[in-house]
């Protein structure tokens, strides 16, 4: 059975396993990130001076390019709306958005305002997402280690404000701590080992609780580690493939699956 323009069109822009499927992804992958290139060397005052023009018409040529595919995008998902509203399909819209907001807001009152508009267009590395399909173990991963996570941020946000209020007590006014917040902002520098600097306590005691804080620090950076290291070893399992569902587009369906497991849409 001959397949339709819609289907081979999703199969070139949606399926990673093709000849034709890889090809656009290399293609798209490389104007990303000459694009990003581009953003990156227009904010230096003389390469955007000498080369203005010419990234200004590159940048049209390739906003352009990402409008035609994200149309394809949505031509070719049986439902569009759907495709439009999830991560991928919100992704490709604001990344083209700047541009051509930068053309519809009038004035020379805005130009601060349309300048940090195509600074926006940065964010189009967030469609490197496409290519990564580790991605969705990962999101998978977090998504389940949620509610362990949010746990263990409750417990440090708690020690950091118990530490803090002891080292208030500890050094008081006199050695830099002149307040709680003051000093739970030290407790949070010294517990995550960045250390700073700018706060040190002076007395005996007070470095001794702070050396405490360090050490506690190290062992408080492995545990969200462990947690999401676990979850992603789960998530690899429950990951079998990268079919490309046409109606919603998610992926992660069994090697033998004929209907996707999301909308019950045939595969």
């Amino acid at each position: 059975m001959r397949m339709s323009l819609k289907e081979k069109l999703h199969e070139v822009v949606f399926e990673a396993e093709t000849p034709a499927g890889k090809a656009f992804d290399v293609i798209l992958l490389i104007a990303i990130l000459t694009s990003i290139g581009v953003v990156i060397l227009e904010s230096v005052p003389s390469y955007r001076e000498r080369y203005g023009q010419l990234f200004f018409i590159f940048e049209w040529i390739i906003t352009i390019a990402f409008t035609v595919e994200y149309l394809v995008r949505l031509y070719c998902v049986r439902r569009p709306v759907q495709y439009a509203v999830s991560a991928y399909g919100i992704i490709d819209f604001f990344s083209l958005a700047p541009t051509y907001l930068s053309v519809i807001i009038p004035g020379a009152q805005s130009l601060i305002a349309i300048r940090a508009l195509r600074l926006l267009r940065v964010f189009r590395i967030l469609k490197l997402v496409h290519f990564v399909k580790e991605a969705n173990v990962l999101w998978d991963a977090l998504a389940h280690s949620r509610h362990k996570i949010t746990i263990f941020f409750g417990t440090v946000l708690t020690l950091v404000l118990i530490m803090g209020t002891t080292m208030y007590l500890i050094e008081g006014a006199e050695n830099g701590f002149t307040s709680i917040p003051l000093s739970i902002y030290w407790a949070i520098v010294t517990m995550t080992t960045v250390g700073y600097g700018d706060l040190t306590p002076k007395t005996t005691l007070g470095m001794t609780f702070s050396s405490f804080i360090m050490i506690l620090g190290y062992a408080i950076i492995a545990v969200p580690t462990g947690i999401v290291s676990s979850e992603i070893a789960q998530a690899t399992k429950r990951h079998t493939n990268t079919i490309s569902c046409p109606s919603c587009t998610k992926e992660g369906h069994n090697l033998d699956a004929s209907y996707c497991r999301f909308c019950g849409a045939k595969l």
